[in-house]
């Protein structure tokens, strides 16, 4: 009877150790994905920015 509870707590005990390990890697990879995420919003506003201003110059020019 213990070797059975015995073996199934070593069982439990390496699903913690390999759900902990997943944790860890999915915090890494959570935090890379925010920069990442992060970088493209400021991209993406820099881009906008550069929009509105071609925009605002073509706005002066007359062309009619």
């Amino acid at each position: 009877m213990t070797d059975g509870v015995t073996e199934r707590l070593a069982q439990l005990e390496e699903a913690v150790r390999r759900a902990s390990e997943a944790l860890v890697k999915l915090r890494d990879e959570n935090g890379t994905l925010r920069r990442e995420v992060d970088r493209l919003q400021e991209e993406r506003r820099q881009s906008i920015a550069q929009i509105d201003a071609i925009l605002k110059d073509i706005a002066k020019l007359d062309l009619g």
